[in-house]
Formats: C-alpha cells, sequence, structure tokens
C-alpha cells in the first residue's frame, strides 16, 4: 500500500510494473481510473488469468475472476442487476431491519463481542438476500464453513505461488509435488463445490416448495433451464452474491466503530442529529435517511476513511490502447488504486482526519455518486469502477445507514482500558491483509446511552422474533 503511494507521487498517476510477462498498469487517480475504467469500459472490463483460484479451485465458475467476454459473466451480471437494482433494494429493508435489531440486542447482552455481531448482521443479511435463509448466529457452522473457505481462497489466490502461475503458464506443467499452492488448491475444490452446492440445492429445493423467501436464488431458480444455467454455475453464482456483500459491509462498520473511538467529536455530533429527528422513544427506521443527511455523509467518510478494498481487483484491457502518450498493451492488467486516490490530500484535506462534513454538499447516493462524470466529486472508490462496478451499492448503502445510524442511536463509544486505567486506542492505519481488508482487531467499550434506550432495545427485538420468525429455528416464519 505505502509502495503504490509512493510510487504514484514519484512516477505520477499513471504508471506501469513489469512482472516476469505481464504488465500492470497502475491508476492512481480518479481522472484516470474514470477515463480508461469508465469511459472505455469495452476493452477495459476483462480479468487477468487467475490460474489457482479461477481455474484449479473453482472449474472457471468463479464470476469475480470470469472473463468479460465470457457470456455467463454477461448472464450473471443481468441476474444481478434484477436483484439489486433499487427497486429490489428497497423490498429488502424488512430483512435490514430485523438483522440489524438483533445486532443491537447482541451488543447489550454481549458488548465485548462486538464484531461477532457486527459480522453476524451482514452474513445474515446477506444469506438472506441470496438464499433466503438467516444466520441465526454468526457460529452457525456451516456459514463459518463457508467464510472460511473463502478465506483460504483468497489466501491461495494471492500466494506468491499462484502469482507465479499467471506470470509464467509454463510452470503449470510442474507436478503438483513441486507446486504445494496448486496441490492445496485441488484439495479444496471438492469441500468448496460442495458447500455451494448443498446451499443452493437447499434453496432450489425451496422454490420447488413454495416455501422460499425473495432471493437471488429464487431468480436463478426461475431462469435456470430457460438460460442453461448449471447447478454448478449456480451454486458458485450463489456463493460469489455471498462473498460481495458480507465482508464488506461488515468492515465498514467495523471500520466505523474504530473512527468513533479516535473521533468522539463526530461521535457526539451524531448522535445529536439523530436525537433530533428519532427521539430517545424508538429505533431510527429507513424512513428517516432523507432527514437524517449527516448519516449519509457519515456512509461516505466511512467508505473513504477506511476502504475495504485496498486494492480493487485488477482488470484486464483486451485491446492494444494509448493514453496520454502512455502505450498500454492488449493484455495488461490495469489495477486502480483506490487508497492512493482517497488518500489524496488535493482531493480530500487531512485525508486521514475521519471528516463527514467532507460530503456536506453532497445529496448523491452510492451508486449516482460513482456514476457521476466529474470524477473528483465521486465519494470513493471501494465498489470498482466501469462494468465490473459492484451491483449491490443500494443494498450496502441501506444497511450501512441502519447499521450506524441505530448503532449511534443506542450506544456510545468509548476507548477500552489498561490495567492502570489508560485508554487504549487503535492505530487507523493497520490493517488485515487481502483483497478484502478490515482495521486489524481492536477493543472498544460499547454501553447503552441510558437503560431506556437498551429497553427498548430488548422490547423491540421479543416483538420481532414473534412477528417474524419460527420460535425453534429463528428462521422466517412465512415468505415475505
Amino acid at each position: 500500500m505505502q509502495s503504490y503511494q509512493k510510487w504514484a507521487k514519484e512516477y505520477g498517476p499513471v504508471y506501469s510494473l513489469i512482472l516476469g510477462n505481464s504488465v500492470v498498469i497502475v491508476l492512481s487517480s480518479d481522472e484516470a481510473v474514470r477515463d480508461l475504467l469508465d469511459k472505455r469500459s469495452a476493452i477495459y472490463s476483462s480479468r487477468p488469468d487467475n490460474y489457482i483460484g479461477q481455474t484449479i479451485i473453482s472449474d472457471n465458475n468463479r464470476l469475480i475472476f470470469m472473463k468479460h467476454h465470457d457470456p455467463q459473466w454477461k448472464m450473471i451480471r443481468r441476474l444481478g442487476h434484477n436483484l439489486l437494482n433499487i427497486q429490489k433494494a428497497e423490498s429488502y429493508v424488512p430483512y435490514q431491519d430485523l438483522e440489524s435489531t438483533q445486532m443491537l440486542y447482541e451488543m447489550v447482552t454481549e458488548p465485548e463481542r462486538f464484531l461477532d455481531s457486527v459480522r453476524r448482521f451482514t452474513a445474515s443479511l446477506t444469506t438472506s438476500l441470496t438464499f433466503g435463509l438467516r444466520t441465526v448466529s454468526f457460529r452457525d457452522p456451516r456459514m463459518t464453513a463457508l467464510f472460511d473457505g473463502v478465506q483460504e481462497i483468497t489466501e491461495l489466490s494471492q500466494n506468491p505461488a499462484a502469482m507465479l502461475l499467471d506470470v509464467f503458464p509454463i510452470l503449470r506443467w510442474l507436478p503438483d509435488v513441486l507446486l504445494s499452492v496448486r496441490k492445496r488448491a485441488r484439495a479444496l475444490q471438492p469441500i468448496d463445490k460442495e458447500l455451494r452446492m448443498d446451499h443452493w440445492l437447499e434453496a432450489k429445493h425451496a422454490v420447488k416448495a413454495g416455501t422460499a423467501n425473495p432471493c437471488f436464488c429464487v431468480d436463478m431458480a426461475r431462469v435456470q433451464e430457460k438460460e442453461g444455467l448449471s447447478d454448478d454455475l449456480a451454486a458458485y453464482t450463489a456463493g460469489s452474491m455471498l462473498e460481495a456483500g458480507a465482508e464488506t459491509t461488515s468492515n465498514t462498520l467495523y471500520g466505523f466503530v474504530q473512527a468513533m473511538l479516535l473521533f468522539p467529536v463526530v461521535q457526539h455530533k451524531i448522535q445529536t442529529r439523530i436525537d433530533e429527528v428519532v427521539g430517545d422513544d424508538r429505533l431510527p427506521m429507513m424512513s428517516d435517511y432523507a432527514q437524517l443527511p449527516y448519516i449519509r455523509s457519515c456512509i461516505k467518510e466511512s467508505l473513504r476513511w477506511m476502504p475495504t478494498a485496498i486494492m480493487v481487483f485488477p482488470h484486464a484491457v483486451t485491446e492494444d490502447d494509448t493514453y496520454r502518450g502512455y502505450h498500454i498493451p492488449k493484455g495488461a492488467s490495469v489495477l486502480p488504486n483506490g487508497y492512493t486516490i482517497q488518500m489524496d490530500p488535493e482531493r480530500h484535506l487531512e485525508p486521514r482526519q475521519y471528516n463527514p462534513d467532507r460530503y456536506n454538499d453532497d445529496d448523491l447516493s452510492l451508486a449516482d455518486s460513482a456514476a457521476n462524470p466529474d470524477a473528483s466529486k465521486r465519494d470513493h472508490f471501494n465498489f470498482g469502477a466501469g462494468r465490473r462496478i459492484c451491483q449491490g451499492m443500494h443494498v450496502a448503502e441501506r444497511s450501512l445507514f441502519l447499521g450506524i445510524a441505530r448503532l449511534m442511536w443506542a450506544f456510545d463509544i468509548t476507548p477500552a482500558q489498561d490495567d492502570e486505567g489508560r485508554d487504549v486506542l487503535p492505530d487507523p492505519d493497520r490493517y488485515t491483509q487481502g483483497f478484502i481488508c478490515m482495521p486489524e482487531p481492536f477493543r472498544a467499550t460499547i454501553r447503552p446511552r441510558s437503560e431506556k434506550r437498551a429497553r427498548i432495545i430488548r422490547e423491540v427485538w421479543e416483538q420481532e422474533q414473534k412477528r417474524c420468525l419460527d420460535p425453534e429455528t429463528q428462521q422466517w416464519k412465512v415468505a415475505l
């Protein structure tokens, strides 16, 4: 991360790296990202080879690694639009409402496990949207296995040995005894596939039985025969939706909690704004969105300040091209350097300060901002760009609104203390490694702002359970 920033300062907003036989073009300005990945998306929307992650582990079925010209990719993107457009996103608010209520309840009862509560909130929301099934507990072994598998696949795909196999394809002829990374990948492949297939077939059976809640798998099951969609591809597609939605939102909320520790003045300002609109007799609702523009600013600043993708997944160019006198060869990887752009002091004054006031004059949604023709006005680059941009922005914005608004309505977030009573503050520049990252784990003290608010949370959660959930399984009683 620091190296890419240093090179951007030294070589400018567009520079190249030579890795073996491969060329990597790094884009470190909003204008370059807009000019190439957005305006020339017809030739900048493919993916570089990912032999381990796509060919070996995923049988070429993983959406994030698919080439742009692949007809399956185009079909799945079309299905994704049908699931995640703004009209559909509005219909999922009942899921977000219930899951965020349970998150608050868990933080009242087990505040020290706040990261698990945030993760369960976003995991359950994503499994509900994908499969129509809730993740009742983050300790759910099936969900834990699925997310652990995603972590292992990410680590394998980023392994230096795996990257060498992409840079020097001739090495793929070596036997597994000399390629431990491929041996591990082959062992993981049937486990990964079985997990995905089990979830897909369970959801497909619920669709046929008429018991499925609205979800992505319902749409896929209805068009499976017409589109010629195999069960393998359907299972991996559903899994890709799960991967894309769960960790990114939870990591942003976790980063928001860290920001509240480090910038208590902002926390007080958020709480004041919420209290003026909501009061202390009820939880914030999605209907409060228009009256709480400062929360929208917090969403944008959280995504900018603690990006979940330090380096956005690389694109690949499918034709020779030129840009500002540079030759960009066909097949080159093109890497949007989102972190460097978002931390550019000329773009954002004092970029490591968490300051939602940056967006006081920005009334655009996340999706509208991503489509802004003025690259300098785009809020952040976490969701990618061009034809590869994340389709879940409408859903993510609603999840983040309810998550942030309800956390700040309900709790005071203050530093944990050491044995001598001194505040223990996290380092905001320490992240986990990977394409999807988060702050390194930290401690915090989370307390209800009043006993009245804690009581309201308990009462609302009890009411929602009785109204919506089966008392034994804690799944939805009936299809919504």
